[in-house]
């Protein structure tokens, strides 16, 4: 990934979290990494913990940034998510898994959509 790239998702990550926050949401914790990948956003939507991916794009050419979210992302967000569970200790009356698409146009602000339980 070029430094272009990281810089577009690093803001396009920060938009999202904006945008969960100006929503009510609670974020505890951002880019948590382990051996087997990266949970962009972990944050609180009242009793329920949401695992939150988020996927930026300057353009249209690629489709919308949430079909980037495959069937084996999906899987891995899952795996990711329970390990995340066992090693913080946390317990939740709900989990559930977000997309949060961030386009960025050529001009204006940032457009967050947020697709909540996406899978």
């Amino acid at each position: 990934m070029t430094n272009r790239n990281q810089a577009v998702g690093a803001y396009g990550e920060r938009c999202a979290v904006r945008h969960l926050i100006e929503t009510g949401l609670r974020p505890v914790a951002r880019n948590w990494r382990c051996a087997t990948g990266e949970i962009d956003v972990i944050a609180w939507d009242g009793p329920v913990l949401a695992f939150c991916e988020v996927k930026t794009r300057r353009g249209g050419e690629f489709g919308s940034p949430a079909e980037a979210v495959v069937p084996a992302k999906a899987r891995r967000l899952r795996v990711l998510a329970a390990r995340w569970l066992a090693e913080t200790g946390t317990t939740a009356e709900e989990i559930r898994f977000d997309v949060l698409s961030v386009r960025l146009p050529a001009a204006g602000p940032a457009r967050v959509e947020h697709l909540k339980g996406a899978f």
